[in-house]
C-alpha cells in the first residue's frame, strides 16, 4: 500500500508538471520502465530518489518530507515475504493490497474463493494443478493461503467480504467426498460471520454481467490515519498468464455496476449449500 500511495502521488506531480514519462526518465537518467514501476507501486524507492523526482517535478517544499517518509515505508517487509519462494510473480502486490483492504467484493465462477477454502480443498486443488510439485512445495502453498485467511477473523478491523459464486462451484468435485463436505460446511459457517456475506447465482438463473467479466475481486480501502481520503479502489483479475490490476475510474465503475447485476441475480447461499451437501 505505501508503494501504491507513493506512486500515485508521484504520478500526479509528474502530470501537474506536464512531463511525460520519457522526459522524466531522461532527466533522471532512468528507464521509462522504472518510472512506470514506481508509479504503479511495483517497486520500493529510496528517499534520495524521491527527492530527485520531487525536484524535477517542482513539488511544493512541504510535500517533499511526507513523500520521503512514505518512501521509507515502501521498504517494509510484509509477513508474506517469508513465502516468496511460492508466491507467483506479481501476486505479492495483491497480497499487500488484500491485507490493507476494508472490503473485498468478489465474483467466482469456477472455484471456492481462496479466502474461504479449507485446508483439504486447497491441498486437493494444488495437487491437481501441480501434479509434479514436491510435497514440501505444496505444503508451503497451503500455508500461505491459510495465512491469508486470517484477515477475515483478525481482532483488529477484520476485512468485510462480499462474495458471489456460481452454483456450479458448489458441485465441482475438488478432492474426495470428505473434502467436499468439509468445504461446504466451512462455507456455511463462514457465511454466519457478521463481516462475511455469501450469495450464489442459481444455475437456472438468467443473464448477469458475470458471464462476461469472469472472476474478479474489487478491493476498497479505509481512510488514512490522518483522515485523508481512502486509496482509490482496484480490481484484480487472475489471468492465465499473470495478474491484472485495474484502477482507472471508468474501469472501477464498470465493475461496480457489473457486481450489482451479479448480486441482483444471486440468492442467499445457505439453501443451495444445504442442497449441494446432501
Amino acid at each position: 500500500m505505501p508503494r501504491r500511495q507513493l506512486g500515485r502521488h508521484l504520478r500526479e506531480l509528474r502530470n501537474r508538471a506536464r512531463m511525460t514519462t520519457r522526459t522524466a526518465a531522461q532527466q533522471l537518467e532512468w528507464s521509462e520502465a522504472k518510472i512506470w514501476r514506481i508509479e504503479t507501486g511495483q517497486t520500493s524507492l529510496r528517499s534520495l530518489d524521491v527527492e530527485a523526482m520531487c525536484k524535477i517535478y517542482g513539488a511544493p517544499s512541504d510535500l517533499v518530507a511526507p513523500l520521503t517518509a512514505l518512501a521509507r515505508e515502501t521498504k517494509a517487509r510484509g509477513w508474506w515475504t517469508g513465502y516468496s519462494d511460492v508466491i507467483p510473480e506479481g501476486f505479492e502486490v495483491y497480497i499487500g493490497l488484500e491485507e490493507a483492504a476494508r472490503q473485498l467484493s468478489s465474483y467466482e465462477n469456477e472455484l471456492i474463493p481462496g479466502l474461504l477454502q479449507t485446508e483439504g480443498y486447497i491441498r486437493a486443488l494444488l495437487v491437481a494443478a501441480r501434479p509434479q510439485a514436491p510435497a514440501a512445495e505444496i505444503d508451503r502453498r497451503v500455508q500461505l493461503r491459510m495465512a491469508r485467511q486470517q484477515l477475515i477473523t483478525r481482532a483488529d478491523s477484520p476485512v468485510h467480504l462480499d462474495v458471489v459464486i456460481s452454483e456450479s462451484v458448489l458441485w465441482r468435485r475438488i478432492g474426495g467426498p470428505e473434502v467436499r463436505t468439509e468445504q461446504l460446511d466451512h462455507l456455511r459457517r463462514m457465511g454466519e460471520l457478521p463481516n462475511v456475506r455469501i450469495r450464489v447465482v442459481p444455475t437456472e438463473g438468467g443473464y448477469h454481467d458475470g458471464m462476461e467479466t469472469g472472476q474478479f475481486v474489487m478491493l476498497e480501502f479505509p481512510e488514512g490515519q490522518m483522515g485523508e481520503p481512502p486509496e482509490p479502489p482496484v480490481v484484480y483479475l487472475e489471468a492465465f498468464t499473470g495478474p491484472v490490476y485495474l484502477d482507472k475510474d471508468a474501469e472501477i465503475e464498470r465493475y461496480r455496476k457489473a457486481f450489482a447485476t451479479i448480486k441482483a441475480a444471486a440468492v442467499d447461499a445457505r439453501g443451495l449449500i444445504e442442497d449441494a451437501n446432501v
